[in-house]
Parts: structure tokens; C-alpha cells; sequence
């Protein structure tokens, strides 16, 4: 694949691309998942070791990649495990990335329903998001990457307000003994949020369109140390306002902190709306580029004009969206496509690296 000028992205856009990937909406959920796992105020460390796991991770897929310039996962898994095997791996990843399109569509829909348009058929919601994401992937890369870029730094600066602002119900005494019940139970809570972080995988996809591909590793550092940094501040803010016993028993605990406060005098006094907002635009980001991964994917497979499949897996999507029939049944779909992305992602990138190399030897 030659990939032309306009194609190209910076290692800033890359980064920014990883982070949305990572966030979606993992962060609404991740404090009851871990600390059903943990069971105790340590989940703090199991994200920090989830987090230092995808960034081991992360810079294997970029030692991958930087074998094969400018080629995408989709081209040079078939050059070193053979067409047929290199093909059936492909399919196994667009399968990966649909799925996951589907699903935070879905989260998406459920969330807005859920808190701001109550009694809305769940079609109705989805449809708009869904011709939006298409308007923008038919651009390609460079009009997603621009998007990633504005929604990520508003992002950032509202959600450190709202977690600072509900310091006003911290109480540090929910976050002690630190290690308590010692280090077994927050190794029970590294898979949980090591699942949370899945996302670097996108770079084995988006490393054939940087313009300095070199820098990939400082991209796979900083794109995985933002939703660090995020999901480190939520889980410490949420459990020490909260308490570990109250945690496990909400769906959307991120949410429920920032509903437990009022600011009097303030333009707005609750901040749940602008932040669902946010979040809604931090899931449509994640819908996108797995759609925009996926239909390139096929593309590449079939050696046909991405056009096509951009319009024609739309439905698929929306069938996919619309599987699960509640949202437990949602929670278990995200708990399977993360569980499929650890298993895919955490050992393939891994074993297609060490036979390239080998291959590289011996030739």
C-alpha cells in the first residue's frame, strides 16, 4: 500500500488516536468492574499495572510494525504466516474492530437514553450517530484524526474540573489500608483493568499512515499514559467519594459521583450533563475509528475500493448494536470483545514479531 500525502498523520494525531481508542466508555464502568475483582480500595494499583501491561504491549506491536513500512497489519500478517493463515488472522481483527464499533455505539445509545432522552426508541438515537460517523470515516484518516484532536483536550480539561469539584465528598479514609488484605487481591483486578485499557492495538492499523513512524514509541508512551492518568484519577475520586461497597452495586459509578454534588453559584450547578457530553463525543471517537479500521480491513483483504464497504457494513453494525437485549447483556458483550482483544492482541503481535525476525535470519 502507498500511502499518499494526504493520508498521512502526525505522531501527536497517533497518540491522540490511541488515547480516544483506549477511553471509550471504559471509564463510566471501570471503577465497579475492578472493584468487584479487588475488593478492596486498592484498585488503584491494579490500573496502574493494567496501564504499564498495555504499554509492554503497545511498544511490541510498534517493534512489529516497524518491520513492514507503511504497511498495515491486515498486509503483512499474510507475508509472514502465509496467505491463507495471514488471512483467516485479518478476518479475526475486522471481526474484533465491527464488534467493538457495535458495541460502544450501543453504550453510547444506552447512556444518552438512560440519562437525557428517557423513553427514546434506542434506534432513534443510534441512527444520527451512525450517518455522522460515516459522513466523517469517507474522508479517511486525516478528518478522524482532526476530530480525535479537538474532542480529546475538551475532554481533558472537563473532566479534571468535575473531579476536582467533587473533592468537596472525598474521604481518603475509603482508600485506606493501602494493601491491606496484601498484594492477591490487587493481582485479581489486573485483568479487569488491563481489559479497560485495550486499544494500542489500533496502532498495528494507524503506524502505516505516520509521517515519522520512528517516533512510534514516544506516540505508544504518551497515547497510553493520557487514559493512565484518567482512569487513575476517576477510580481514586469515585472510590474515596464512594466506598468500595457502594461502587460494586452502580452501573455507571463515574456518573453517579458526579450527580452525589451540587456547586451553588456557578453557571451550571450539576455537572452531569457536560459531563455525558463529553463522554458521548469520547464513545462516538472510539465508534468511528474501529468502523473506519474495520472497513479498511476488508478492503485491504479483498483489494477492493473501501467506498463499498464503508456504506455496507452500516447494517452490520447496527445488527451487532443491537444483539445484546439489556444492559447486562451489553456488560457481557464488552467483557467478551475485551476478553477476545486479550487473547488476539496480547499474544499474537508477539508471536507474528518473533517468526518475522526468524524469517529475517534465515533469509
Amino acid at each position: 500500500m502507498i500511502v499518499s500525502p494526504k493520508d498521512r498523520i502526525t505522531t501527536p494525531q497517533a497518540a491522540v488516536i490511541i488515547s480516544n481508542f483506549i477511553l471509550g466508555s471504559g471509564i463510566l464502568t471501570l471503577p465497579r468492574t475492578a472493584a468487584e475483582k479487588v475488593n478492596t480500595p486498592d484498585v488503584w494499583i491494579s490500573v496502574i499495572l493494567g496501564g504499564l501491561i498495555a504499554i509492554i504491549a503497545g511498544v511490541i506491536m510498534v517493534k512489529l510494525c516497524l518491520q513492514f513500512p507503511q504497511k498495515t497489519i491486515y498486509q503483512y500478517s499474510r507475508e509472514i504466516v502465509g496467505k491463507w493463515v495471514g488471512g483467516l488472522l485479518s478476518l479475526l481483527i475486522v471481526c474484533y474492530f465491527l464488534l467493538t464499533s457495535g458495541f460502544q455505539l450501543r453504550s453510547m445509545a444506552e447512556v444518552i437514553r438512560y440519562f437525557l432522552l428517557e423513553g427514546t426508541p434506542i434506534w432513534a438515537i443510534m441512527m444520527p450517530f451512525m450517518w455522522v460517523g460515516l459522513y466523517l470515516i469517507i474522508g479517511g484518516i486525516n478528518p478522524i484524526a482532526r476530530l480525535f484532536e479537538i474532542v480529546l483536550p475538551i475532554t481533558i480539561f472537563l473532566f479534571l474540573l468535575v473531579a476536582f469539584l467533587s473533592l468537596k465528598i472525598f474521604e481518603i479514609d475509603n482508600l485506606r489500608p493501602v494493601l491491606g488484605t496484601g498484594f492477591i487481591p490487587v493481582l485479581k483486578g489486573v485483568k479487569a483493568t488491563t481489559l479497560a485499557f485495550t486499544g494500542p492495538e489500533v496502532l498495528l492499523v494507524i503506524m502505516a499512515f505516520m509521517q515519522q513512524p520512528n517516533k512510534a514509541v514516544k506516540m505508544v508512551l504518551v497515547g497510553i499514559s493520557v487514559p493512565l492518568i484518567f482512569y487513575g484519577i476517576t477510580v481514586v475520586m469515585v472510590i474515596g467519594a464512594l466506598s468500595v461497597d457502594e461502587v460494586v452495586t452502580r452501573t455507571w459509578p463515574t456518573l453517579d459521583l458526579i450527580r452525589s454534588f451540587e456547586v451553588t453559584g456557578l453557571i451550571f450547578e450539576r455537572f452531569d450533563s457536560l459531563l455525558l457530553v463529553v463522554w458521548i463525543m469520547q464513545m462516538f471517537t472510539t465508534f468511528t475509528i474501529s468502523y473506519y479500521v474495520g472497513a479498511l480491513g476488508l478492503a485491504q483483504l479483498s483489494k477492493k475500493n473501501i467506498s463499498s464497504f464503508m456504506y455496507g457494513l452500516l447494517p452490520l453494525i447496527y445488527v451487532i448494536s443491537i444483539t445484546p437485549k439489556n444492559i447486562n447483556d451489553l456488560f457481557k458483550l464488552g467483557d467478551m470483545i475485551s476478553n477476545f482483544a486479550l487473547f488476539l492482541f496480547g499474544l499474537l503481535p508477539l508471536l507474528l514479531l518473533i517468526i518475522a525476525r526468524w524469517k529475517g535470519r534465515k533469509q
